[in-house]
């Protein structure tokens, strides 16, 4: 398979589907992987079209993690090009996934199956997670020696809480999509053969309002947790003038105004 063929990246109307698609490895990401990814969210990201992206997998599998086997050939090479051979390549890991994250439209992972290790920090990531009645999740890195490189010690406790991400983290245990739709890790169930309409469905939601203020919003919000009121209170403000500016805002004022004139 090429690399152009590792992920696919279909346009549907204002909606970017971007689909994981290595089945035969239930969807593990290799480097090369990575670096496609990275391009198709890229591309989503600079259509002008596209106000909202979908990310799901191929398969039985959403993402099954890192792959394995390039795991064992890392750990080949000489000792002393081993820690920074492996500093370099998490740099590009966290590349992907912070412009996933900070992707100024609203991403929503449709989680198929199977979401582990990494692949599971992949879908922490989105904005917003649908899971196939089908889906599992599991942080298994430590079942393998790692811990969480994805992200999944930023996202997770975000979204479960301290205590419940350690329990996760620290047991690898694998929950399935019940128990994150309960715990918080997933935001709504599907059946599987109704995945992705329920994935659009949802999208589509974020796609009627301003492209801009999502963006700003976005922005903020992401860092809400780590930040002070005050601060919050100033991007705001910030946030707000540009909004005042945009076409969409003033389109919108004038298109209110007028519809309350003409029903008087």
């Amino acid at each position: 398979m090429s690399t152009s063929d590792l992920i696919r990246l279909e346009i549907e109307q204002d909606l970017a589907i971007v689909t994981l698609n290595r089945p035969e490895k239930r969807n593990a990401l290799d480097d090369s992987m990575r670096e496609a990814l990275l391009a198709m969210l890229q591309s989503a990201a600079a259509d002008k079209a596209v106000k909202a992206v979908i990310l799901t997998g191929t398969g039985q599998a959403f993402c099954a993690g890192g792959d394995i086997a390039a795991m064992q050939e890392r750990a080949q090479a000489p000792a002393g090009e081993v820690a920074f051979n492996g500093w370099s390549r998490q740099q590009r890991t966290h590349q992907v996934v912070a412009f996933l994250h900070n992707l100024p439209k609203p991403v929503v992972a449709a989680v198929n199956g199977s979401a582990a290790g990494l692949g599971a920090d992949i879908a922490m990531a989105c904005d917003f997670v649908v899971a196939s009645e089908q889906a599992s999740f599991a942080w298994s890195y430590v079942l393998r020696g790692l811990i969480p490189d994805g992200g999944g010690m930023y996202f997770l406790p975000r979204r479960v809480g301290l205590v419940k991400a350690k329990e996760l983290i620290f047991s690898g245990q694998t929950i399935d999509a019940q128990e994150a739709l309960r715990i918080g890790a997933a935001d709504r169930l599907a059946a599987p053969d109704g995945l992705l309409a329920e994935a659009r469905s949802l999208a589509r939601q974020f796609t009627v309002g301003s492209g801009t203020a999502i963006a700003l919003g976005k922005a903020t919000l992401n860092q809400s947790f780590e930040l002070d009121a005050h601060t919050v209170f100033a991007q705001g403000s910030q946030a707000q003038a540009i909004c005042y500016t945009t076409t969409e805002h003033q389109q919108s004022v004038t298109a209110f105004l007028n519809r309350k004139s003409r029903s008087r």
